[in-house]
């Protein structure tokens, strides 16, 4: 399965672009950007965070970073991604989706109240 189905984004897929939309990183800086933004609810394992990345990579939402850090900086191993604009486009739309999806789960009385 795509991590982008009907427009709809997985949510290990939205998170990795919500981190990448702070700026480049390597795979494991953007798990624990994930677990960080999720106080540790969600920790993406190995596996699944590069085949995310694999599917974001195929499906247009993220590239490989041009730039790298200096290499006394830097492991040549590591990967670094950087989000595209058609990643940066599906970010946002699965956000609006979302809160859209949330104000309809809230009862009545609450969206009534909010300003």
């Amino acid at each position: 399965m795509s991590p982008v189905d009907d427009q709809k984004l997985s949510s290990g897929a939205l998170l990795i672009l919500a981190s990448l939309a702070a700026g480049d990183r390597h795979g494991y800086a953007i798990r624990k950007d994930v677990a960080s933004r999720t106080d540790q609810a969600v920790k993406l394992g190995v596996t699944t965070l590069y085949r995310l990345l694999r599917q974001l990579l195929e499906a247009g939402l993220v590239d490989e970073a041009p730039e790298r850090p200096a290499p006394e900086l830097d492991d040549e191993r590591r990967r670094y991604f950087t989000i595209t604009r058609a990643g940066h486009q599906a970010l946002r739309a699965e956000v609006r989706r979302l809160e859209r999806v949330l104000e309809a789960a809230r009862p009545a009385a609450a969206r009534k109240a909010r300003p």
